[in-house]
């Protein structure tokens, strides 16, 4: 009997030791492979003459932290390559990685505030306005985050709460009021609306506010056109159809022919995408109720 319980902590031991050892090379392996990535971006800042040995090593420090938390390398990589090619001084590449930084601390999501840094490399975007543009992006993000998880204490039940949160930021990029996109929630969860319905709703809304820019409308146009809808309206469909009307009104004003236009020349400050024609929107959105 002595025998073999000491056999079986012998055993036991050996299992340990095996484990412990696969956890520490694994360890080992994970560190090395992420020494191995800042050393591949070392060497593409090294080749370039434009920042000091501080700068370069500044830059570094903030893409580790973002490797770290779980950003993918090639996203740095691509970053960091985009920013030397378009002349970025040293602080404003940092200034870049650390909103992306910022934004993956608070458990945000990050895929499309790298997408709109990438798109506007792509354009020739200039640093200053590059920062103020993904800056305002994150904040619509927090702003988006507060909604829904508000929505989500009055009972909201939220699937993919990562996607609703980029649709509801889209929607404030859009010039959609937060009052409009706290209602569509309130109201939603209050009339038992699944929340595919509500992201349907929500990016009606967006595409609507995008058509009123498209028609010349300013920002606080398109903010009173949605607040005078919600004031007089409770019901969603009747809202929806209050503003359609309102800005068939200010298309008619402002006369506007053609049902489908050609799309809204591209903005660089927003880097928006085109809306969808005036037919398919009002189409879309009387569809739905």
């Amino acid at each position: 009997m002595i025998s073999k319980n000491k056999n079986k902590l012998i055993l036991s031991l050996i299992t340990f030791f095996i484990i412990f050892s696969f956890a520490i090379s694994t360890f080992s392996a994970e560190t090395v492979s992420i020494d191995e990535q800042l050393e591949q971006l070392k060497g593409i800042l090294d080749s370039s003459s434009s920042y000091s040995a501080f700068q370069s090593r500044m830059i570094l420090n903030s893409t580790q932290n973002l490797i770290e938390l779980g950003i993918l390398f090639e996203d740095t990589r691509r970053i960091i390559e985009n920013g030397i090619e378009k002349s970025f001084d040293a602080y404003s590449i940092k200034k870049v990685l650390d909103v992306i930084l910022e934004t993956q601390q608070e458990n945000l999501p990050t895929e499309s505030l790298i997408n709109k840094i990438i798109e506007g490399f792509a354009k020739n975007v200039e640093k200053t306005i590059m920062i103020s543009v993904i800056s305002t992006k994150v904040e619509n993000l927090r702003k988006a985050a507060i909604l829904l998880d508000e929505a989500r204490q009055e009972g909201l039940e939220i699937n993919g709460w990562e996607e609703m949160v980029k649709i509801l930021a889209d929607s404030l990029e859009n010039d959609v009021p937060d009052e409009s996109l706290s209602w569509l929630l309130k109201t939603g969860t209050a009339e038992g609306r699944s929340i595919k319905e509500i992201t349907e709703i929500s990016e009606e809304l967006s595409y609507l506010s995008l058509l009123a820019t498209d028609s010349g409308l300013s920002s606080e146009e398109i903010y009173q056109i949605f607040i005078n809808a919600l004031e007089t309206s409770e019901n969603m469909g009747e809202i929806c159809e209050k503003i359609q009307n309102s800005l068939e009104a200010e298309i008619s004003t402002t006369k506007i022919e053609e049902v489908g236009r050609a799309p809204l020349t591209e903005v660089v400050e927003g880097f928006p995408s085109p809306p969808p024609s005036i037919l398919a929107v009002l189409i879309s959105v009387s569809k739905l109720f």
